[in-house]
């Protein structure tokens, strides 16, 4: 004869078995997965702004490299360029091209490291994670901005020394054009480093674009002196819609600060706003092209 057994009641009044009722269990104490998404981009962030605060040396070398431009440089052509031809003093119209200088280092780092990462296998160890590879990048490129505005922030305690007042409205302008010109660098440095396992190409192309797209931005000399040959390559530089967006933000709080103009579309100068769609538009495309490359298996 059968015996007949009655499952066990499993507490849910529903009589399912009491593995069906373990895995019911286990998935209502899942986190959501945005939520899982939101911690991953947290915990990425965090460790970027931990590295900033260990890495105290570093750091400080990396500041003082605009700032020995800016003193240094800034204050032997200062007295063999003519106010009249800049609008402004020389240190004043480098300034903005310094903060340039000084976001640009922290954001290239982020595709260094993601190269670094994938060499050293950590980064394998943070796609077994349960969450999105864009999730990832995305953190990456949060923390890149965050660190690199943080370093651009710094710099602002000079404007007193280049004749710019401590005005809170106008570093908060600045601050702004910082965190897209950050984005922009951090995105562009992701997707050129999303493609290669070596970090000495990376080097080497660094070596080959970032110096040529930073004096081809304004940050040096007024972009109407350069040839007629390299106008369109400056119209097509993002780091020259990044540094006139910080110069034209000090010409809004400071109208006796008007510097020389910038990029020029026939002739004109494109308003300010478009500048700065455009910087963070690069910056969205770039980060979404590297978004697609890495979501790619290995």
């Amino acid at each position: 004869m059968t015996t007949l057994t009655r499952p066990e009641p499993d507490g849910t009044g529903t009589g399912a078995p009491a593995g069906q009722a373990a895995g019911a269990r286990a998935d209502a104490e899942r986190p959501p997965r945005l939520r899982r998404e939101l911690r991953a981009l947290h915990a990425l962030v965090h460790r970027d702004l931990l590295r900033l605060a260990c890495q105290r040396t570093p750091t400080a070398l990396m500041l003082l490299h605009p700032v020995l431009y800016l003193f240094i440089l800034g204050g032997g052509l200062a007295t063999l360029i003519p106010t009249a031809s800049l609008g402004v003093g020389y240190r004043t119209y480098l300034f903005p091209g310094m903060l340039m200088m000084t976001v640009q280092t922290p954001a290239i780092m982020v595709g260094i490291r993601l190269i670094t990462d994938r060499q050293s296998g950590y980064l394998r160890e943070l796609l077994m994670a349960p969450v999105g590879r864009a999730t990832l990048l995305l953190g990456g490129c949060a923390g890149g901005t965050l660190v690199a505005t943080v370093q651009g922030a710094v710099l602002l305690g000079l404007a007193g020394a280049v004749g710019l007042p401590y005005d809170p409205v106008l570093f908060a302008l600045l601050l702004g054009g910082m965190v897209l010109a950050s984005f922009t660098i951090t995105a562009l440095s992701l997707a050129l480093a999303v493609g290669l396992s070596r970090p000495e190409t990376f080097h080497t192309l660094l070596g080959l674009v970032m110096m040529p797209l930073l004096f081809l931005s304004g940050g040096f000399f007024p972009l109407a002196s350069l040839p007629g040959w390299a106008q369109p390559l400056a119209a097509a530089n993002p780091l020259a819609y990044g540094v006139d967006v910080l110069r034209r933000s000090i010409a809004l709080r400071a109208p006796g600060q008007t510097a020389a103009g910038g990029v020029e579309w026939a002739g004109r100068q494109p308003p300010l706003f478009l500048e700065a769609g455009l910087l963070l538009t690069a910056g969205v495309l770039a980060l979404l092209w590297a978004t697609r490359r890495f979501s790619r298996p290995e």
